[in-house]
């Protein structure tokens, strides 16, 4: 029996390279919205427009979807938006 069969059978939650996961970006008190889109360009690429939609999500909804992929590539975003000094998690996608 495999490894991961193993844990299957045993009911322990297995993570997979490939499972999707998201990074989210939440609502803080501290930074401005003219800020939060800069970063969204910087690091993530967006258009102006894209950047500001997804800032105004975090303002108004309090958080917002800005990347998915692999759980390692997940922690990669989640620690630069630390770095930028914005308050981030992430979680498998879809929970």
């Amino acid at each position: 029996m495999s490894t991961q069969e193993e844990i299957e059978r045993d009911g322990a939650v297995a993570t997979r390279a490939d499972d999707a996961w998201v990074t989210i970006v939440w609502n803080d008190p501290v930074n401005l919205m003219s800020y939060v889109t800069h970063v969204f360009q910087t690091y993530f690429g967006f258009s102006r427009h894209d950047a500001e939609a997804r800032m105004r999500e975090v303002h108004e909804k309090g958080r917002s979807v800005v990347s998915s992929g692999g759980r390692e590539k997940m922690e990669v975003d989640v620690q630069a938006m630390h770095g930028y000094g914005l308050w981030a998690t992430l979680q498998r996608s879809g929970e």
